[in-house]
């Protein structure tokens, strides 16, 4: 069984409790992980804390030579912790080393040189205005980007002068013991980085809860992150959520149909569905609605199913037992309550794994479950309507707002339909995702913004001294 990193050192859990890590793939288990204690938590807050007054007054250039360090250390090492998330979590290994592995190198990278470069001073009259590290941040992690989502926590917090306590998910937590590795690889002081694996309710609670944490920086279920937020008032820290998404893609009539219907498949069905940002409502016009259908159901019948190692696999198998029956539930609801099925269902695609087939729902109508709530799995609805005005009020009426597409003739319009959208980020005519960029989202999709230097401001306090 692995261990916990606190304090620059590999040590035992306090907890004689272990979780099975399981390959979604095969139901097999691959490794065992500490189902870590408060007391875990306590020893590792303690570690941040001492750490913090040491790694706050580093210089920004040496923060950005560590960080860069370990940039270049998880590119070399890409092939193998692309492999583990492959293995631990179930993407298909050429999207595991594009999108689960490089990009989060990519945005280490970037906030290696945001540490020196982001301006920490400014003037306003006779004030003098600081930019500080908050403090001591838990960042609390999901399953789905394993090592994505843990890079845009921990990178803006190292760079910005903060020290961490990492929970990553226990569902796949094995690519959070590869970044331990490398931190302690390149250096970084004992305390700065820690990590403690564990169950949320135990040792995400005990960090939100923690005196010594000033933050906590939270990615999960809108539910989670409601009890994350209560526990962090206690003691009025700074919250940070990303949650959960319901994104509409709107193909307006005069765009390029067969091409928004494919690309908006595409977004749909990336990393099995398990995305909270995936385009899960395509709004197309009536008068184009029977063939937006038949076009998604037509590119529905090209995503493999299949093991993540074989280079034809486009879907792979969900993270657990748990996540399968929750995505079987919402399409016998979907059914249930009128939709029609025209590609996949709840058959299972292979004798073992997680697996559901890509599946389409037709004749969905605004209010129905499977059109309102996340469903985290590889299910698209298509919902018709009649005017702009009519698609912008469907796009906008769920309580998420976190991502989203505009498709029309020119970039202009599909920008002024974008610009009505309530959420925080929107793809026009297929714009490809900025890692660079802010993102985050309104309403019920969460509070604050990860990536870039909005990403960086989170983890910082403002001070004014007056001269």
């Amino acid at each position: 069984m692995r261990q916990l990193y606190i304090g620059g050192s590999w040590t035992a859990s306090a907890s004689d409790e272990s979780i099975d890590v399981v390959n979604p793939a095969t139901e097999e288990i691959i490794d065992r992980v500490p189902a870590g204690s408060p007391d875990d938590v306590e020893s590792a807050a303690g570690a941040a804390r001492k750490a913090f007054p040491g790694w706050s007054e580093t210089t920004a250039s040496e923060r950005g030579k560590l960080l860069g360090d370990a940039a270049e250390l998880l590119k070399q090492r890409s092939e193998e912790i692309a492999k583990t998330i492959a293995t631990d979590m179930g993407a298909p290994l050429g999207f595991a080393r594009r999108v689960q592995t490089l990009m989060p190198a990519t945005v280490l990278s970037s906030y290696a040189q945001l540490a020196e470069t982001h301006p920490r001073e400014s003037r306003v009259g006779n004030s003098m205005v600081v930019k500080e590290p908050i403090g001591v941040v838990a960042a609390i992690t999901p399953w789905n980007y394993p090592l994505h989502q843990i890079i845009c926590k921990v990178a803006p917090a190292l760079a910005a002068g903060c020290t961490v306590v990492l929970k990553p998910s226990e569902v796949a937590p094995l690519a959070a013991y590869a970044l331990a590795e490398i931190f302690a690889e390149v250096g970084l002081p004992p305390g700065v980085f820690n990590l403690v694996s564990g169950r949320g309710p135990v040792v995400g609670e005990a960090m939100a809860a923690h005196p010594e944490v000033d933050m906590v920086s939270f990615t999960g279920s809108t539910a989670a992150g409601r009890r994350v937020a209560a526990l962090a008032a206690e003691s009025v820290k700074r919250v940070a959520l990303e949650l959960g998404g319901k994104s509409a893609n709107i193909i307006l009539p005069d765009a390029d149909l067969a091409l928004a219907v494919k690309v908006g498949v595409a977004n749909c069905f990336v990393n099995a569905g398990q995305t909270c940002s995936a385009w899960t409502r395509m709004i197309v016009h009536r008068d184009q609605y029977d063939e937006a259908v038949r076009l998604a159901v037509e590119a529905a019948r090209g995503y493999t199913v299949g093991d993540p190692f074989d280079d034809s696999t486009k879907i792979g198998p969900l993270v657990s037992a748990t996540q399968r029956d929750r995505v079987v539930r919402y399409i016998n609801r979907g059914q249930e309550e009128g939709a029609r099925l025209v590609a996949g269902g709840t058959e299972r695609p292979l004798d073992r794994g997680y697996y559901v087939e890509p599946t389409v729902f037709a004749a969905v109508e605004p209010g129905m479950t499977i059109e309102q709530e996340e469903i985290f799995g590889p299910v698209l609805s298509l919902i018709p309507y009649t005017s702009e005005d009519k698609a912008v009020a469907i796009a906008n009426d769920t309580k998420y707002g976190l991502a989203g597409a505009v498709w029309a003739a020119t970039e202009d319009r599909a920008i002024a339909v974008a610009r009505r959208l309530r959420t925080g980020q929107v793809a026009i005519n297929g714009g490809r995702f900025n890692p660079l960029a802010p993102f985050g989202g309104y309403k019920q999709s969460g509070v604050g913004r990860e990536l870039g230097e909005q990403g960086l401001e989170e983890y910082l306090e403002t001070k004014a001294m007056q001269l």
